[in-house]
C-alpha cells in the first residue's frame, strides 16, 4: 500500500477530523509525516496548474473548522477551499446542513502573496454568512462566481478590517489530486482536489 493510500484509509470515516480518538490523532499526523516525506513538488507555490482548483477538506486538525459543528440543531456539511493562483485569491466555504430549509453557508475571501517557495502570507478580507436559499447557493464554483461579480449578500457580508485577520499557510504535499497544508495556528488540513 502506498503512503498516499495508508493516508486516505486512516482518514477515512473520522468525519474530517470530528470522530477521532487520541489515537486516531496520533496515527493520523503520523501518516500525514510520511506523505510529507514524498512530497514530488516541494516548490508547490510554483505548480500554479496543480495549486489552482477546487478543493475538498479530508481532514484537519483545526478547532475553528471544526467547532462550527458546535451549533445545536446544525451540522458541517462539505467544505471547501477554492485557490486561484494566477490571481493569488482563494475563498473558504463551509456548507451547514441539519434542519431542512435552514442549511447554511459561510465563506471567506481572502488574497494571499508568497513568502517562500511552500508558504504564502493569507490576509482575510470579505466575510459571508447566510441561508443557501438566500444567498442563491448551489455549488462553491457558481457561488465565487457570484462573489467575483461583486455581487452583495446582505445582511451578513462585510469587509474584514482587522490587521490580525491574517495568516499564513504552508503547503507541505501538493500532487494532481491531493494537498497538505499547515496554518500559523498549527492546524493540519487534508484536501482532495474536485473533478472540473
Amino acid at each position: 500500500m502506498s503512503v498516499k493510500a495508508k493516508l486516505l484509509e486512516t482518514i477515512a470515516g473520522r468525519n474530517r477530523g470530528l470522530l477521532v480518538t487520541e489515537a486516531d490523532r496520533v496515527r493520523i499526523l503520523g501518516a500525514i509525516e510520511q506523505l510529507e516525506d514524498t512530497n514530488p513538488n516541494p516548490k508547490p507555490i510554483e505548480v500554479k496548474h496543480l495549486l489552482s482548483g477546487n478543493w475538498r477538506l479530508l481532514f484537519t486538525t483545526s478547532r475553528g473548522i471544526l467547532g462550527i459543528d458546535r451549533f445545536p440543531l446544525f451540522q458541517l456539511g462539505q467544505i471547501y477551499q477554492y485557490i486561484d493562483a494566477d490571481s493569488a485569491k482563494l475563498y473558504n466555504i463551509a456548507e451547514i446542513v441539519g434542519v431542512p430549509l435552514l442549511e447554511g453557508t459561510i465563506a471567506v475571501a481572502a488574497t494571499f502573496e508568497p513568502m517562500s517557495d511552500r508558504r504564502v502570507a493569507v490576509k482575510f478580507e470579505r466575510s459571508i454568512l447566510g441561508f443557501q436559499r438566500f444567498l442563491n447557493y448551489r455549488s462553491p464554483r457558481e457561488f465565487i462566481e457570484s462573489i467575483e461579480s461583486g455581487q452583495k449578500f446582505p445582511p451578513f457580508d462585510f469587509s474584514i478590517e482587522n490587521r490580525e485577520q491574517r495568516g499564513w499557510l504552508e503547503i507541505t504535499y501538493l500532487d494532481e489530486d491531493l494537498r497538505v497544508g499547515r496554518g500559523n495556528e498549527g492546524s493540519v488540513f487534508v484536501l482532495a482536489k474536485e473533478k472540473s
